[in-house]
């Protein structure tokens, strides 16, 4: 059963650029993910009567609509009374949301403020849906033929309770099988028309349709099913994209690049440090993220100037004088000098011109070197790479990354 979902996103600093609306993108990760396609996103300002008549339009056009924000303890916030005032019910004090309310203050070993008691007034008979991260409970109406869930807009609480709250719901109301089963393969190293190519002519299953999208500096390629048997299409159509792109697939599903190299860095039982000088230390950063990297991260060195180049890796004065800090001979240097010092078991280097300025001729901005060191591997290579600033950095990291999973998975196949 296709289910006609909206979301709809509150408050002011949505729309004046404070921050940016990374709730309705949350839903539909999570929903996608589960087979579900949102029909309609709307943003609104802390405004009672636009967020009213906003709710009767979309209740009256939609079978679920979800609502984040405005649910705060302050004068701005506005998402219950407007919700009571557009489906004409009282707003009244529900013991059930204080109660609640109270409990997490008291188990945070929190001060509660008589403001908080605020987040308790929700519109009469509606159900309380429980917020274990934060103060303010969500709520649920039913609405003739609409179910209306209401979330904070905290990103980390919103998100927790659609998973608790939204996801059995719309299993319940599509009978248990969502209608539409899809399957993310994450490739970096091609590019998207590369990608396409190379799958031209694949006879997949029947009933299995392909989709692209690109999350810089990744591609993501959508297997897509839907019935009964959709994993299993899914599966054998997997197999054979695996076929044509093989080792290009870096991650799948929810994964990253860097969680796939963590499980294999945790799996191998070897130990990584990092010298990284254009990235400023987001290698290190995005591994760290990952729970547990402490099994297998030993360090990392973000050296940017010459004089820590040498300081704390080695390199010597005589290479960045004749060949420079952003050269082959520096990068090996780096991961070399790096590993000597650290004895850790893979070292990886990383230095390059990220602009917008600082490229010459020889050296235009992009050019990036990475190196690796490790007992059974000595290399290096550089790259011209092409974007902003930002995009320089973010595709240096992720090839660094790269560098250690091809190694890792280099080292775990079978000798011939």
């Amino acid at each position: 059963m296709n289910l006609d979902i909206a979301v709809l996103a509150v408050g002011d600093e949505l729309l004046n650029g404070e921050i940016p609306d990374t709730n309705t993108a949350a839903i539909a990760r999570l929903l996608n993910a589960c087979g579900y396609r949102i029909r309609e996103g709307r943003t609104l300002p802390d405004q009672e009567e636009a967020i009213a008549a906003a709710l009767r339009e979309l209740a009256g056009r939609h079978q679920v609509v979800v609502v984040t924000g405005g649910l705060g303890p302050t004068r701005d916030d506005l998402t219950a009374r407007a919700a009571a005032r557009a489906f004409g019910r009282q707003l009244v004090l529900n013991d059930e949301a204080l109660a609640l309310i109270r409990a997490f203050f008291r188990d945070h070993d929190l001060e509660m403020d008589p403001r908080n008691e605020k987040q308790a007034l929700l519109p009469h008979k509606c159900t309380v849906l429980p917020n274990l991260r934060g103060t303010a409970p969500g709520f649920l109406l039913e609405q003739e033929h609409c179910l209306l869930l209401f979330f904070p807009g905290v990103p980390e609480e919103m998100e927790a309770m659609v998973e608790a709250e939204l996801l059995p719901r719309l299993d319940a109301l599509s009978g248990g099988h969502p209608p539409l089963c899809e399957r993310i393969l994450k490739i970096f190293g091609l590019s998207e028309p590369k990608t396409e190519s190379l799958l031209e002519g694949l006879a997949l299953p029947e009933g299995v349709s392909i989709g692209f999208g690109v999350d810089f500096p990744l591609v993501h390629l959508k297997l897509r099913a839907t019935g009964a048997a959709a994993e299993e299409l899914l599966d054998r159509a997997e197999v054979q994209v695996q076929r044509r792109i093989g080792d290009f697939i870096v991650a799948r599903g929810r994964e990253t690049l860097p969680q796939t190299v963590a499980r294999l860095l945790s799996a191998s039982g070897l130990t990584l440090s990092l010298a990284e000088s254009c990235t400023g230390g987001l290698v290190a950063a995005w591994l760290t993220d990952i729970p547990g990297a402490s099994t297998f991260f030993d360090r990392g060195a973000v050296t940017y100037s010459n004089q820590a180049k040498n300081d704390w890796l080695a390199v010597s004065k005589r290479i960045l004088h004749d060949q420079g800090a952003v050269s082959e001979t520096c990068a090996r240097a780096m991961a070399t000098g790096l590993r000597q010092s650290t004895r850790t078991d893979i070292t990886v280097a990383v230095t390059g011109i990220a602009g917008p300025d600082g490229g010459s001729e020889d050296k235009p901005v992009g050019t990036v070197f990475i190196a690796l060191s490790a007992n059974d591997a000595e290399q290096a290579k550089g790259y011209r790479f092409s974007g902003s600033r930002e995009q320089i950095r973010k595709i240096s990291a992720c090839m660094a990354l790269e560098w250690i999973r091809r190694y890792l998975m280099e080292r775990a196949r079978p000798k011939a």
